[in-house]
């Protein structure tokens, strides 16, 4: 039997509320910088790492670091970008050394080191290097630490990327952080189950070994699970996409993209080819 319904006047039926896109559909980046749609971050990251490698002696390098830094100090990850530059003291210290001790050429002798010897040239196309390295590695951890992957990969695909480019992409670019942290899994769980892997280097490097076989493994089981879910979710099906979520963008920041490309293609034909000669 139904109850029937209480319509008198002092009670109100509650009303449908406006319907409202979840948080992470609506958020919008917080800062100038931040603010900027993923293309245009990709535009001037690619266009500095170019011409930290194109632009030949100090000026490429130097310029590019001066720009990183002020882009890191205005969107305040300064300090997040130093794991980025510490993460490549080994390939330095390498171009370091044989710049400085194994340059071709060269006879401005500084002082001999046994059976090498160290010249001037050789140390200023090591620190040239240094430099070029340097700025390339923060150039995309301004990036990095600016853009969500998941707000690049969807500008991308609305674009007209491909979905496997998309996908591709996005794979790489999370590569490296699913590998640190299921590394972290694998070390707790060894060590719950007593490894040592803690200590003298010699036991750090015997560490090492028992976390080959689950890395494989779980990188194997992993492609497996992402193929079964790309296949549940109609990956190969031509239809388009809807695009939740469209990014902020303006006729402003395609000029900027425009600009800063063609721009950067110039001086890098212009210094390539000899015709600009910066110190």
């Amino acid at each position: 039997m139904r109850r029937p319904v209480d319509a008198s006047p002092g009670r109100r039926l509650s009303e449908p509320r406006s319907a409202e896109l979840p948080p992470f559909l609506s958020r919008q980046p917080e800062g100038f910088y931040r603010s900027l749609n993923p293309a245009t971050k990709l535009v001037i990251a690619f266009a500095m790492a170019a011409v930290a490698f194109a632009v030949r002696e100090w000026t490429g390098p130097i310029v590019v670091l001066a720009l990183v830094g002020t882009i890191a100090i205005s969107a305040h990850i300064a300090r997040r970008t130093v794991p980025f530059a510490l993460a490549t003291i080994p390939l330095v210290a390498s171009i370091f050394l044989v710049n400085t001790f194994l340059y071709p050429g060269a006879t401005d002798v500084l002082f001999k080191l046994g059976p090498v010897t160290a010249t001037g040239s050789g140390l200023a196309a090591a620190l040239q290097a240094t430099l070029r390295v340097v700025a390339f590695a923060l150039s995309v951890a301004i990036l990095s630490l600016t853009t969500s992957t998941d707000d690049l990969l969807s500008d991308l695909e609305r674009r007209g990327l491909g979905r496997r480019a998309v996908y591709v992409i996005g794979s790489a670019i999370g590569l490296i952080p699913r590998m640190l942290e299921r590394a972290g899994e694998i070390t707790d769980a060894q060590r719950a189950r007593g490894l040592d892997t803690q200590g003298t280097p010699w036991r750090r490097i015997r560490g090492v070994l028992p976390l080959a076989g689950p890395m494989i493994s779980g990188a194997l089981s992993e492609v497996e699970e992402r193929t079964l879910a790309l296949e549940a979710r109609a990956f190969a099906a031509p239809m388009h996409r809807t695009v939740l979520r469209r990014l902020p963008d303006s006729p402003a920041q395609r000029l900027i993209r425009w600009g800063v490309g063609i721009g950067s293609a110039v001086v890098i034909a212009l210094a390539l080819s000899g015709r600009l000669v910066l110190p």
